[in-house]
């Protein structure tokens, strides 16, 4: 009787009454929100920005639309490259935003910030376009993946491949800020541990207007191969410069990109870019699933996709599939979902461990000469394909603190 004149009175003043037993809802807000925080409008904006964008919705199109029954909805800021933005706008998501899952934030210094902000919200994000092997590492978290590559895994690819077909001598050319330093040291080691040798390196401020000394000095230097540990609008400015020295045209000496991508070999062009090494995660003409992917993406972007934007497009599905194995969008049921359900991306498996690593195969490039390509954006020749467990850091030598050893 209490419980009908309490119920009574909550209906006579506009306020539903709580029903007993009901379950509890499945999705928070009733939407399952999806964000990115990216570049769209600077240096690195062609790299990730629109096409990550487009990435993204393209996942939740091909999901369906709707999670569990619920509405998908994707949102997007540009953090202009600036940590503090990024991790400002991310505590906004989750605190008032009702975002339940980041699906990008790119570049290392705006990724690393919103790693602690997603911590303490206890919220799940993902990163693609950040480099650092950091996030892995000792920022690793129980809510973050990295998923498409890391400092480590171009590191090792690019490095000890090369080493092994001759190259044992190396310059770098490097960014002098945290991603640059990161890839340097990673390869540097690596290179090392293969019997090869660092000559030297030279370091570049972000936005430099000239490389022709930095490269001069590489090609002073006599290393076999220069490695260029830099990326965006600089990693161009650097292919150039070497391109004008004429540094690979007599064949003693090799470019090696440590984080160059399908999008720069296009925009520079195979006259300019031909002979180059690069180490990466997607290439679009490799397999029947990332043809018919890449195909798709390219009449709506006018571009074929560069490895962090299929990275993007295939993370996002396995959150989706995570959340609809899950039932529920609550972080700790879907990251126990998205670690134990293998990863699928284009065609090729993988896993992500303990310490946050999307683990999967690894391929090392050599950009074509125009002579052998068939058309616009063929422009890769495969040279090696790396396992998992070789491309990426050990867990037995990781300095993550949830990794059991």
């Amino acid at each position: 009787m209490r419980l009908f004149l309490w119920s009574g009175c909550l209906v006579a003043l506009g306020i539903a009454a709580p029903v007993l037993g009901a379950p509890e809802e499945k999705v928070s807000d009733g939407v399952v929100r999806i964000g990115l925080i990216l570049d769209l409008s600077g240096r690195f904006a062609y790299i990730s920005g629109e096409g990550s964008v487009i990435a993204a919705r393209m996942a939740v199109e091909d999901f369906g639309g709707q999670a569990l029954g619920y509405r998908i909805e994707v949102v997007t800021a540009d953090h202009t490259n600036m940590a503090h933005i990024a991790s400002a706008k991310a505590s906004e998501w989750f605190d008032t935003g009702k975002v339940d899952a980041l699906m990008e934030v790119s570049a290392t210094s705006p990724a690393l910030a919103v790693a602690k902000v997603a911590r303490q919200k206890n919220r799940i994000a993902v990163f693609n376009a950040a480099a650092s092997a950091r996030l892995t590492n000792e920022a690793c978290t129980p809510v973050t993946v990295h998923w498409t590559f890391d400092t480590y895994a171009v590191a090792q690819v690019t490095g000890a491949e090369l080493v092994r077909s001759g190259g044992d001598s190396w310059y770098f050319v490097t960014a002098d800020y945290s991603y640059g330093h990161a890839l340097e040291k990673d390869a540097a080691e690596v290179v090392r541990a293969a019997g090869g040798k660092v000559l030297g390196s030279s370091m570049h401020a972000i936005g430099s207007a000239d490389f022709t000394s930095h490269m001069l000095r590489a090609q002073q230097s006599g290393a076999k191969v220069i490695g260029l540990a830099t990326g965006g609008a600089d990693f161009v400015s650097a292919i150039k410069a070497a391109g004008a020295l004429g540094v690979t045209a007599k064949g003693q000496q090799r470019l090696a990109a440590l984080l160059g991508t399908i999008s720069d070999v296009h925009n520079l062009g195979l006259e300019t870019t031909q002979g180059l090494y690069l180490t990466s995660a997607f290439y679009w003409d490799r397999n029947d699933e990332s043809r018919a992917w890449s195909r798709r993406f390219f009449e709506r972007h006018q571009q074929m996709p560069n490895m962090t934007q299929a990275g993007v497009y295939a993370a996002t599905m396995h959150y989706l599939k995570a959340v609809q194995a899950a039932g529920t969008d609550r972080t700790k049921d879907v990251m126990d979902k998205m670690r134990d359900m293998p990863a699928e991306f284009f065609g090729k498996q993988g896993q992500i461990r303990e310490d946050g690593r999307m683990a999967h195969d690894m391929y090392l490039f050599e950009v074509k000469r125009p002579e052998e390509s068939t058309g616009p954006w063929d422009y890769f020749k495969l040279r090696a394909t790396i396992p998992a467990e070789q491309a990426f850091r050990p867990l037995a030598r990781s300095a993550c603190p949830l990794v059991r050893k």
